[in-house]
């Protein structure tokens, strides 16, 4: 049998997606009217109804170890009192896991879309270049957010433990939880490509759910370094080497793919990572706040981490499409294109109504009070689709406008949609607050 070039393949991918695109919509010069339009979108819903359902699980499984970094953050309250300002890197770290291997799995989705994915281990595979340039950017980044978070809270006036005490914990607790990311993600990647799942529409919240899971309990283990002094110290300068390390090898690596990531990834996430560290300190700002309702603590990080996944999936299936030259990059979204963004709406319903009940009976559970689980259903509610028109803006504007310089969208879309998304879902959630007078 004749094996498919990548060509070939990639000819059929765009085939079928227009084919789908088929099923519930007219050509793209024919006016639509709002129930002919509601029509066409529940059509296209009932076509990708495998996309759906792989997204359903994947979410919940993602807002199930959200639940679980909620969990952690609210019992390491009197940690974060003894260090004070590490809240401001706490958003910014979980978020940079899923930038970083959210945007791996985005390309991996790709790959295996064009048929240019295979499962081995050769160094000039696709496995291989993005594992090595999402260890290298682990580094590098976590080292950034140390030194960032310190001149934040300098630039905010906030208390703050010293730059050796954040390089410490941002780069041990970084690399520790990138490692086990990583491993997971190839692992996913290789499944769904062995079982023909649909990676652009489970990667973003399995790899949430698995950077959640382990990053705060690597930055809480980590934090027991800061504090001591000349330990601290010596692991400052220690980390401080290794990212030097990470820096000299991005520049000189002879590998095209990890190379091209490594240019186009490393402006974009220093940029994300600043979003996220101002998302750190509006969560700063609210301490006393959430201090006195610690259930909303529990929700933070589910909330923020499901906003992203959902802007994640649509950002990656943007990208798989402009790739395979199913959509066009325009200003305004053609049909096939909206109808792909629509898929967010379904998701969101389900993951912030099972979020905010999820929230508040944690919370009974753990004896922390609550403003009742109807405000908090309504609270995730509001704020959640709030964030998600935000994501969806932002998916949609950042694939086009990537694509059309001739940049790769899988690189791009992910880091700058979770990160604003960050910083959009906290203003959605302080707004929700005072919105519905959560107190």
């Amino acid at each position: 049998m004749k094996t498919p070039t990548p060509d070939r393949v990639r000819r059929s991918a765009n085939t079928r997606a227009r084919r789908v695109a088929g099923v519930a919509i007219r050509p793209a010069r024919a006016a639509l009217g709002p129930a002919r339009a509601l029509a066409a979108t529940l059509r296209y819903w009932q076509a990708e109804r495998a996309t759906l359902r792989q997204g359903f699980v994947a979410l919940g499984i993602s807002s199930g170890g959200d639940l679980i970094a909620g969990i952690v953050l609210a019992a390491m309250t009197h940690r974060l009192e003894e260090l004070p300002s590490l809240l401001v890197l706490v958003p910014a770290a979980i978020g940079m896991r899923g930038n970083i291997f959210g945007a791996v799995g985005s390309r991996l989705g790709t790959s295996i879309h064009t048929g240019l994915f295979h499962i081995t281990g050769a160094r000039t595979g696709v496995l291989y270049q993005n594992a090595y340039a999402s260890i290298l950017l682990s580094i590098l980044t976590s080292a950034f957010l140390a030194v960032a978070a310190r001149l934040v809270s300098a630039v905010f006036g906030l208390p703050s433990i010293s730059v050796w005490d954040f390089l410490a914990i941002s780069v041990i607790g970084g690399v520790v939880s990138s490692a086990i990311v990583l491993a997971l993600t190839v692992l996913l990647a290789m499944t769904s490509y062995r079982r023909e799942w649909d990676l652009d529409s489970v990667a973003a919240p399995i790899v949430t759910f698995i950077g959640d899971t382990v990053t705060l309990p690597s930055l809480f283990a980590a934090s027991y370094i800061a504090l001591r002094h000349n330990v601290t110290l010596l692991v400052g300068v220690a980390v401080t080497a290794l990212s030097i390390w990470a820096l000299v090898a991005l520049i000189r690596t002879d590998l095209p793919i990890a190379r091209r990531i490594l240019r186009e990834s490393v402006v974009v996430l220093a940029l994300a990572g600043i979003f996220d560290l101002l998302a750190g300190t509006l969560v700063e700002g609210m301490r006393g706040h959430l201090l006195a309702l610690p259930a909303l603590v529990v929700l933070i990080p589910p909330f923020l981490e499901d906003a992203g996944s959902l802007g994640s999936i649509v950002s990656a299936r943007l990208a798989s499409k402009l790739h395979m030259g199913a959509i066009r990059p325009r200003l305004i979204p053609d049909r096939l294109a909206f109808l792909d963004i629509t898929l967010a709406a379904p998701f969101a319903m389900s993951v912030f109504t099972l979020l905010g009940v999820s929230a508040h009976v944690v919370a009974r559970i753990m004896g922390l009070p609550s403003p009742g689980l109807l405000l908090m259903v309504a609270l995730s509610l509001v704020a959640g689709y709030m964030t998600t028109i935000g994501a969806a803006v932002v998916a949609y504007a950042v694939a086009v406008a990537t694509f059309r310089f001739g940049l790769d969208p899988d690189n791009h879309g992910v880091p700058i949609v979770t990160s604003s998304i960050d910083l959009v879902g906290m203003l959605s959630l302080a707004a929700g607050i005072s919105l519905l007078r959560v107190t």
